[in-house]
């Protein structure tokens, strides 16, 4: 393994650069830790670099608005298009993909971002069907993953980091409150006990 890149005794600026470089690459979001060590750079250095590569492509320091945008999403960072381009991107990019999640697959996915890590039966007592199938067919879109087994053997799914990085959200805590869309504000019993 390559010895740690030693860049502590370097202006933070000088990082600019390869922070850039290495979130043009990025699949996914990367988180601050992780940017920081391949930089050596402390946690508010790259902080600072992260808010001043975020600032420069919105067009903050008076230049021109960049066609793609920083933001922390899924627990890191990640270079995405700009949102006033979303139309012709989506032109280009999903030109010939029709397939979106239906009716029950958004119902799941919804049990089990604010509940996970729940089993498939849980998912279904919510629900009131069978939900095997539309489980399957998240996990293999990368939606929901494995998230350990009950004492009883059942699977327990959560949602992934990719879910969070679609819905443009870092976690749980950014869901929506459920109390409002419930009857009397209130959650049912069947959850209380999860």
């Amino acid at each position: 393994m390559p010895d740690q890149l030693r860049t502590d005794d370097l202006d933070p600026r000088a990082h600019l650069g390869a922070l850039e470089a290495i979130l043009m690459v990025a699949e996914e979001p990367i988180p601050e830790g992780e940017l920081a060590a391949a930089l050596g750079v402390s946690g508010p250095q790259i902080l600072d670099l992260l808010e001043e590569l975020q600032d420069d492509y919105e067009g903050a320091n008076g230049s021109r608005p960049r066609g793609f945008r920083l933001y922390q999403r899924g627990g890191g960072w990640r270079i995405y298009s700009a949102p006033e381009h979303r139309a012709v991107v989506s032109q280009v990019v999903l030109r010939g993909q029709t397939s979106r999640l239906t009716q029950a697959a958004l119902e799941t996915l919804a049990v089990i971002a604010y509940r996970g890590p729940v089993t498939r039966g849980q998912v279904a007592a919510v629900r009131g069907v069978n939900v095997d199938s539309v489980v399957r067919t998240l996990t293999a879109r990368g939606l929901v993953m494995e998230a350990g087994t009950e004492d009883s053997g059942a699977i327990r799914y959560e949602v992934t980091a990719r879910f969070w990085e679609k819905m443009g959200l870092n976690g749980v805590e950014d869901l929506p409150p459920l109390a409002p869309y419930l009857p009397d504000g209130d959650i049912s019993n069947e959850m209380k006990d999860w």
